[in-house]
């Protein structure tokens, strides 16, 4: 199967999605403060920063599970992409991408979305963040029967062509 097959792109709101897991852009305190972890925390309910206490902090670029609270998905996999009140790096954003796809490879989710980590709060550039995370998703795609499919919601009608654009220049 053909990687381009199992990545999707779309413009919505990542709180709403009906999927195994969604990503949270996090930082490694584990505390959903604003952003994509504020909508998450607002969303899913106290369960989810109750588990984020319990697990954080994490190291930088590193992943960590939690139920899913309210949330349509069952799980949120947080990727820590920076630090508290810090700012992402390219580096950062590859381990978070990757170690979120490790969770869910590891934990068999055939369906996860993520949003464009580090480019809200964080500030990183929503092409470069787009290349990354991309690249980081194809290569393991190449290698893992799990997640089956990746989606990457983004929030707006920019960042989804973006992400759009890039994947289509590795597809050629």
């Amino acid at each position: 199967m053909d990687f381009k097959d199992r990545i999707e792109i779309v413009q919505g709101d990542i709180t709403a999605e009906s999927v195994d897991a969604i990503v949270n852009a996090a930082n490694t305190e584990l505390i959903l403060g604003s952003g994509v972890a504020g909508a998450i925390r607002v969303k899913g309910g106290p369960a989810i920063q109750d588990k984020c206490s319990r697990h954080g902090p994490i190291e930088l670029g590193r992943a960590a599970l939690t139920t899913g609270g309210y949330l349509q998905a069952k799980y949120v996999i947080h990727a820590a992409a920076m630090h508290l009140g810090g700012k992402p790096t390219a580096e950062s954003i590859r381990n978070a991408t990757l170690n979120s796809l490790k969770i869910a490879h590891k934990e068999q989710m055939p369906v996860i979305s993520f949003p464009a980590l580090g480019t809200g709060v964080g500030g990183f550039s929503m092409s470069e963040a787009a290349e990354i995370m991309l690249s980081t998703t194809v290569e393991f795609l190449r290698e893992n029967d799990y997640p089956k499919v990746v989606r990457f919601v983004l929030f707006d009608s920019h960042a989804h062509d973006v992400f759009e654009e890039i994947l289509d220049s590795l597809s050629n």
